[in-house]
C-alpha cells in the first residue's frame, strides 16, 4: 500500500522509545525521509553547549540552566529528563505549533520521559522498538565499536530494563521487533496511517 497520497487519520504525536542499539533512530530518520510533508521531528531543549556543526533550533533549542528550570516550573515540557550535569527537555509549545502547521511530530523519548507524558495525558501514541533477543541487541552494540565495555554493559543493564517495562499492558500501542528494517519501517508506517477505527 503507498501512503504517500494521505496523511495519516490520527494526527496525534508519534513517540517512539527503545533500548539503545534497537535502530529506532534509523527507523524514524526513514519515516521523515520519506514523508518529509508529513512527519517533523520535535527539537528538545537542551543546557549543554553546542557541539560542532549543531546548529540552534535544530539540533536542538540552547538554552541556559536558568531558561531551562523557568519553563520546566510553569509547566512548559511533556517531558525532561537529566544527564550528567545538563537537562534535555521537550516542550509542548514546540509540538503545537509543529501541529498547527499540519504535520505530525514524531518525537524519540527515553523510558522514563516515557513515563511523564503518559502521567500528564498528553495526547500521543506510543510506539516501542525492540530487539529481536537480548543477543542480538548486546552483539549489534558490540559491533558499533564505539563504546567501552563499562558502557556497553551500562546499556544493556538499562535495556532489560526496558524491555521489562514494554512489556506492561497498555503502556505502549505498538511494540516492533526491529529484526528486518525495511519490514520493521513497514510495520512503522502501517500502524502510523493506520485508520482511527483500527487502532
Amino acid at each position: 500500500m503507498s501512503y504517500t497520497s494521505h496523511l495519516p487519520s490520527d494526527r496525534r504525536p508519534v513517540v517512539i522509545s527503545g533500548p539503545s542499539g534497537t535502530g529506532k533512530g534509523t527507523l524514524f530518520k526513514l519515516l521523515l525521509e520519506r514523508h518529509p510533508n508529513t512527519f517533523t521531528f520535535s527539537v528538545s531543549h537542551t543546557t549543554r553547549g553546542p557541539r560542532p556543526g549543531e546548529k540552534n533550533g535544530e539540533d536542538y533549542h540552547f538554552v541556559t540552566k536558568e531558561a531551562f528550570e523557568e519553563l520546566k516550573a510553569s509547566g512548559g515540557f511533556v517531558e525532561s529528563a537529566q544527564f550528567g550535569d545538563n537537562f534535555y527537555g521537550t516542550s509542548k509549545a514546540n509540538i503545537m505549533e509543529k501541529s498547527a502547521k499540519g504535520k505530525i511530530v514524531v518525537l524519540d523519548i527515553e523510558m522514563e520521559g516515557v513515563k511523564q507524558i503518559q502521567a500528564s495525558r498528553f495526547p500521543a501514541r506510543f510506539v516501542f522498538i525492540a530487539p529481536p533477543s537480548e543477543e542480538e541487541l548486546e552483539r549489534r552494540l558490540r559491533g558499533r565499536g564505539t563504546d567501552k565495555e563499562e558502557s556497553i554493559l551500562k546499556r544493556l543493564a538499562q535495556a532489560k530494563v526496558e524491555l521489562e517495562y514494554s512489556k506492561k499492558p497498555g503502556v505502549h500501542d505498538k511494540i516492533i521487533v526491529n529484526d528486518d528494517l525495511e519490514t520493521a519501517y513497514k510495520e512503522l508506517e502501517g500502524f502510523v496511517y493506520a485508520p482511527l477505527a483500527e487502532m
